[in-house]
């Protein structure tokens, strides 16, 4: 409090004005006490020398604000009690009724000394804090943070419920108690739709699919494929064969989902669930909501795999005939190749059968000489 505020109290008339009552004037009496009592400089830790200032660079607006504090540095405080209990901690800026109240000294590891580096901006923001480096705008934003650090909150109670987790970013949602390294933005059944510019049209020549969780909300890459993160892993073997027992179709969306009516193809997820339940997602309230459609192209993969060795066994075979086939004909033709020469061969013999037929034919025909002295 600034000593040169001034403290100004009416009592009620009590009897004649002009005489006044002993009453009056013992409550007048108590009212000034009290008033010399308040602007006493032990009320608060540091006092202001007269230019109004303090020292160490530290700032403080308002009744209580800053009355704790004692060697710490460059704090700014404006509205009541804000940084009430402060003592050494320093580079905080609190800015509202009772914001930063509780905050006194939290020890930052990397200086092994008191913390601060706060900002907070809105009634009772940041009030239970003893954590450092956090900023709160918003009524009661991070209200309940204690010993959390590295925290970010933005709006009407914004991370409220956060209490020890530490590099949280919480827009309009009130956070949960102690989870750490987690963005919200928005509240699940609150905001039903997102629109975020520069990223329709935005090729992104690498990189995963993102998914978002049906029931949570929540954003991530599809299902990680390391065998790091994996048990029970075996062959699908037959499990794809359901794939080939869905049913494909056409359809377009309601009209308060697509006004345009465009023409979609895929698969209707309450059908799918009779195939296989295993291949659709529900929503919050447990109703079916959608396809895994990267599962049933894991299970069409297994099916064209599956085909693929039919066709490449049946090919083989194909290749096997073949061979044989080149192989008999080989012989065939090694065989024909034999039978010309053993036909030329008898043709030979046969004509020189002729031939030796002939000269015996000619013998026989050809009249004997005898001698006559025999």
């Amino acid at each position: 409090m600034n000593p040169s505020i001034q403290f100004k109290t009416t009592v009620p008339p009590v009897g004649n004005s002009t005489n006044p009552s002993p009453l009056r004037l013992g409550l007048t009496l108590i009212t000034l006490v009290f008033g010399c009592f308040a602007l006493s400089p032990t009320v608060r830790a540091v006092t202001p020398p007269p230019d109004g200032g303090y020292s160490g660079g530290n700032t403080a607006e308002g009744t209580q604000a800053l009355l704790s504090l004692t060697s710490g540095t460059h704090n700014t405080a404006v509205g009541a009690r804000a940084l009430y209990s402060d003592t050494t901690s320093y580079d905080n800026t609190a800015v509202g009724w009772r914001a930063l109240y509780t905050n006194t000294n939290a020890p930052v590891p990397i200086l092994n000394g008191p913390g601060g580096w706060n900002t907070a901006i809105g009634a009772e923001t940041l009030y239970d804090n003893n954590g450092y480096n956090n900023t709160a705008v918003g009524w009661r934003a991070l209200r309940l943070n204690t010993t959390g650090s590295n925290n970010i909150a933005l709006g009407w109670g914004a991370g409220y419920a956060l209490t020890t987790g530490d590099y949280n970013i919480d827009i309009g949602n009130g956070g949960v108690s102690d989870e750490a390294n987690t963005i919200r933005i928005g509240t699940q059944g609150t905001q039903t739709a997102t629109f975020i510019a520069g990223i329709s049209g935005a090729t992104v020549p690498t990189g995963v699919a993102v998914v978002i969780d049906s029931t949570t909300g929540q954003l991530g890459i599809s299902a990680t494929s390391s065998a790091r993160f994996k048990n029970d892993i075996k062959p699908m073997d037959k499990a794809s064969e359901a794939v080939l027992a869905l049913k494909p179709v056409t359809f377009r969306y309601k009209q308060e989902i697509d006004p345009k009516g465009i023409r979609q193809f895929g698969l209707v997820a309450e059908e799918v669930e009779k195939v296989n339940p295993a291949l659709v997602t529900r929503d919050a309230n447990g109703k079916v909501y959608t396809v895994r459609y990267d599962a049933v192209n894991a299970m069409l993969l297994n099916e064209f795999i599956k085909e693929h060795k039919k066709v490449e066994e049946q090919q083989s075979k194909i290749d096997n005939q073949q061979a044989s086939i080149a192989e008999l004909k080989a012989t065939v033709a090694q065989q024909a190749k034999g039978m010309d020469v053993l036909t030329a061969q008898l043709k030979e013999q046969a004509a020189q059968i002729q031939k030796v037929s002939a000269q015996f034919e000619v013998s026989k025909t050809t009249p004997q000489m005898v001698n006559n002295d025999q």
